[in-house]
């Protein structure tokens, strides 16, 4: 999905060799470990590492009537509310496009009836093995049938498309997956080049 033929090619290298894997903490999401390694040219170092416990999460891009669907959520993370897209994790058995659907409807009220995969992002690859899908929905029709698990009622905001320069101005809007789906939906409606 990425390979760009115009691009220079750049050269496998070995991975470091794992010499010893222990685990320091686990939480709901996560297990944290330590990880030994060494390099191919013989230096020694311990990592840590956030190992996810689910199958990802999906991060979506929804619009109606030539507008984004944003929500405002409380975000822990930064302590305030932030102004993002619709999110979540993929729960067992589900698809990135079940829990698409599913994070459409419990969120905004809406259920896609197309969905196109934008790209799969890591979120901190030096330290993370989790991974986000960024999808763009469309064709969306009203569905108020699932509640949610949100633990407050979520505001929505329909922006328009055409002023998205506008929502990167806005101190709230300021996720890097955000950021990364907006500009990979502009590019892929041919908004921007």
């Amino acid at each position: 999905m990425k390979a760009n033929p115009d691009l220079p090619s750049v050269l496998p290298l070995q991975g470091p060799q794992i010499l010893a894997t222990q685990p320091l903490l686990k939480t709901r999401l996560f297990n944290i470990e330590q990880q030994s390694l060494c390099f191919s040219n013989g230096v020694t170092a311990d990592y840590e590492r956030l190992v996810s416990q689910s199958a990802g999460a999906v991060l979506v891009v929804p619009i109606v009537s030539d507008a984004l669907v944003l929500i405002r959520e409380w975000s822990a993370g930064v302590g305030r509310y932030e102004l993002g897209f619709p999110k979540g994790k993929i729960d067992p058995g589900e698809s990135w496009q079940d829990a698409s659907v599913r994070e459409c409807q419990e969120e905004i009220g809406f259920r896609p009836s197309r969905l196109h995969l934008l790209d799969k992002v890591s979120l901190a690859a030096s330290y993370m093995d989790h991974h986000t899908h960024l999808v763009l929905a469309q064709d969306l029709q009203v569905d108020i049938s699932d509640a949610g698990d949100e633990p407050e009622p979520l505001q929505t905001l329909h922006w328009p498309l055409a002023r998205w320069p506008e929502l990167l101005a806005q101190a709230e809007f300021s996720e890097g997956r955000a950021y990364a789906a907006l500009f990979l939906t502009l590019t892929h409606l041919g908004k921007i080049a």
